[in-house]
């Protein structure tokens, strides 16, 4: 019988589910939406919605960059338990995403949902892939770098890092790049360097010194000059070209990196980890 797409609209409304699996579905039902939402049932659609406010906190990272070393990006794909996130059809899926993120540059999060993936898009394979799991699985992160020369790095499956290099000068960076992405990695800084750091943040820090100055009874007039030492410091431990490089603490990243190459430095990063 012939099947209206209005009628595979509804069901969609209805269930959630994609808008050929709601085809097959009524199809196979012969026009029946009860039949139809059994079918889907069975073949896990409602397991999505179902799970839809489970936490998916496990997972794994995925990177790629171009043959010329001068974009990359890195995802996420998240799950609720370890043990999936080695599943060969999760980390299969998660390639696959991978690869059409990069070739379709999308803008955003949501907008990698509705590309297609072999006549399906990203959603619809991801409540498949749930209907045979049976866990909540959603792409977490995603991140894109661009720059004169791009390093990624993976610890494990977990984390996932791009460096982007600046005034390589023609020459070998390979390693000092791959030192710079496990710092990354490890020390897991918030901004490249002082004037990057979030203004929030920069605040947040401030009013936080000022009160344990404070709890230690410094007096009021000096609470100002105490937290902005403070503030100091967390530009030392927590941007990355003024952390001690962790190789060799008597330089700082931004000194190691000079040391390797008169002039290089690192003009962007991005750091994505799941649980990590």
């Amino acid at each position: 019988m012939e099947i209206k797409a209005q009628d595979v609209n509804k069901l969609r409304q209805l269930t959630g589910a994609g808008m050929m699996d709601c085809k097959k579905a009524l199809t196979e039902a012969e026009g029946d939406f009860e039949k139809a939402i059994d079918i889907l049932r069975k073949k896990g659609q409602k397991i999505s919605a179902a799970r839809a406010d489970r936490a998916a906190s496990e997972g794994a990272v995925f990177v790629k960059t171009n043959d010329a070393k001068t974009e990359g990006i890195v995802i996420s794909l998240n799950c609720e338990t370890d043990f999936v996130a080695k599943n060969d059809d999760f980390l299969g899926l998660g390639n696959k995403i991978l690869a059409k993120v990069f070739e379709a540059n999308p803008s955003s999060l949501e907008e990698i949902n509705s590309l297609s993936i072999e006549d399906k898009t990203v959603a619809e394979h991801l409540v498949t892939l749930v209907g045979k799991i049976g866990e909540k699985i959603e792409v977490g992160a995603y991140e894109r770098v661009t720059g004169e020369k791009i390093i990624s790095y993976l610890h494990g499956t977990r984390v996932g890092v791009l460096v982007a290099m600046k005034n390589v000068n023609g020459g070998s960076v390979e390693e000092a790049g791959k030192d710079v992405a496990m710092q990354i990695a490890a020390m897991k800084p918030v901004a490249l360097d002082k004037d990057d750091v979030d203004p929030t943040i920069i605040e947040r820090e401030i009013e936080i010194g000022k009160e344990q100055a404070r709890q230690e009874g410094k007096p009021e007039a000096m609470l100002e000059k105490i937290a902005l030492g403070k503030l100091n410091k967390f530009y030392k431990d927590s941007t990355l070209l003024n952390q001690e490089f962790v190789k060799d603490n008597t330089k700082s990243i931004a000194q190691y990196l000079e040391s390797v190459q008169k002039g290089l430095t690192v003009s962007a990063f991005k750091r994505v980890g799941v649980n990590a």
